[in-house]
């Protein structure tokens, strides 16, 4: 690498850069930011934020002895974004519990598999009869805010809740309270995982003896197994008895279709059920939950945006409930949605493996080489968004995110890019949209003054003391 011009932070024995790293987040997050500030590249990547000035767009850093390619040229990463050649790669340490070996780490025809199911399950015709479900989950929320008017709020908390009850009402109709437990204890891994995501473990005792993280990751995870084992074995016991006509049109009724199919091409195990399960976890609660808050946030500061997008809910609904039809004519809630996604991306980068020798612009990666996307890099980068980049300001989609990225769809990756973008990215748009509505609907939302800004990463990009906000009924 270094032969073609590739520089980067030098390899320290066993540890790599990790040290550096974990030690820069530390001392970047451990007070909140002076003001308001959309400026989160320092704060959250402080790490590539100083080696990019030192090495350049693009440098090689260290996980531990694994050598890995920080890209951050727009080019480049639409070129790993959208060539084949570029994979998932094996999730390393306790990550791996987190997604197992669903959708999100599969490739091959097992990954076709997995996504054609995700696609059934989470777009088109299924997604519109889902918005009753999500409809009904706002309107038991709101009912509780009710006790709040005119008070204080924090959202975070509030959307954690709604974001559950949405994703288990939709992916698991007929059960959805046990999924709910599911989704808790994956949140409780979530936090663990944060903690634990750069700690390298070389040591002969770390392999032979297991921490106390890991001992109650292994627990978790078991539990996670027994509750969807049961889920799964209820609804095959219902059809035997003909209590229930075929599995469920849910997502797990899909999941089931396909574990009963005979054909192994469509065949799934239940160990892929269980994965999915993780993967819905990630892709349709936590990152709906983190886009859901950090909109209300912007929201809140920004009352002219505020009221550009009401004046559109009730131009298109009035005081209805969302309907699938004309949520897909909201202009204003689609500009402010993009901008929240661009100043607030869900997950702030994405880890590719090439998996043989392949050229990359004007540099041959060996095979094995793991690569560095970041997603705010590009999404704050202000060659591509002018010198207001870190500004709240969402006409700049007025006429789509094409010509607001002056067609570079890599300066643009909230959900990823190419054919391996988010599946449940139309989902996570639609919950958006019907929760926003029905609060814009019922109330103004101001920022309270007990609010502190202090975003931090935790596999999401999240609130560390959540968003209050002032509710004042309509």
């Amino acid at each position: 690498m270094r032969s073609q011009g590739i520089k980067g932070p030098p390899y320290k024995f066993l540890y790599g850069s990790t040290k550096d790293i974990m030690n820069m987040k530390m001392d970047s997050t451990k007070n909140p930011m002076l003001e308001v500030s959309h400026n989160l590249f320092p704060r959250i990547q402080p790490d590539i934020y100083a080696w990019k000035k030192l090495y350049g767009n693009n440098f090689l850093a260290w996980y531990g002895p694994i050598p890995l390619l920080v890209v951050t040229d727009s080019k480049l990463m639409k070129e790993v974004f959208m060539e084949k050649a570029y994979a998932r790669p094996k999730y390393l340490g306790p990550t791996k519990k987190l997604v197992g070996d669903g959708i999100i780490a599969a490739k091959g025809e097992r990954w076709a598999k997995l996504r054609k199911l995700a696609n059934q399950g989470l777009n088109g015709e299924s997604l519109k009869g889902m918005i009753p479900a999500m409809v009904t989950s706002v309107e038991e929320m709101l009912e509780r805010w009710r006790a709040h008017e005119n008070n204080e709020i924090e959202v975070f908390e509030e959307f954690r809740v709604l974001a559950s009850d949405i994703i288990s009402r939709t992916a698991f109709r007929s059960s959805y309270l046990e999924a709910k437990r599911v989704f808790e204890i994956l949140g409780n891994m979530t936090s663990i995982i944060s903690k634990s995501q750069l700690k390298i473990n070389l040591s002969i005792i770390g392999k032979l003896f297991k921490s106390r993280d890991d001992l109650e990751l292994d627990k978790m995870e078991k539990e996670i197994k027994n509750i969807v084992s049961r889920l799964i074995k209820n609804r095959e016991e219902k059809v035997k008895k003909g209590e229930a006509n075929g599995f469920g049109s849910d997502y797990l009724g899909l999941l089931m279709e396909a574990h009963h199919d005979s054909d192994k091409t469509n065949n799934v195990t239940e160990e892929e059920m269980i994965d999915e399960c993780k993967t819905l976890y990630i892709a349709g609660y936590e990152t709906t939950r983190n886009f859901l808050t950090w909109t209300v946030l912007l929201l809140a500061l920004h009352q002219e945006w505020q009221e550009k997008a009401r004046k559109e809910v009730l131009e298109l609904f009035g005081k209805n409930n969302p309907d699938p039809q004309a949520i897909g004519k909201m202009k204003t809630m689609t500009m402010v949605a993009n901008e929240s996604l661009r100043l607030y991306p869900p997950v702030d980068f994405v880890i590719r493996e090439a998996e043989s020798e392949v050229r990359l612009g004007d540099l041959v990666l060996p095979a094995n080489t793991y690569l560095h996307l970041s997603s705010l890099v590009v999404h704050q980068n202000t060659q591509i968004w002018g010198e207001d980049a870190h500004l709240f300001k969402p006409d700049r989609f007025a006429e789509g995110v094409s010509k607001a990225t002056n067609n570079n769809p890599a300066a643009f990756v909230p959900f990823g890019l190419g054919t391996r973008i988010c599946a449940g990215l139309n989902f996570a748009l639609a919950e958006a949209k019907v929760a926003l509505s029905m609060i814009l609907q019922r109330y103004a939302l101001t920022l309270s003054p007990t609010y502190i800004h202090s975003p931090i990463s935790r596999v999401t990009i999240q609130p560390q003391h959540g968003v209050q906000v002032i509710l004042h009924p309509l």
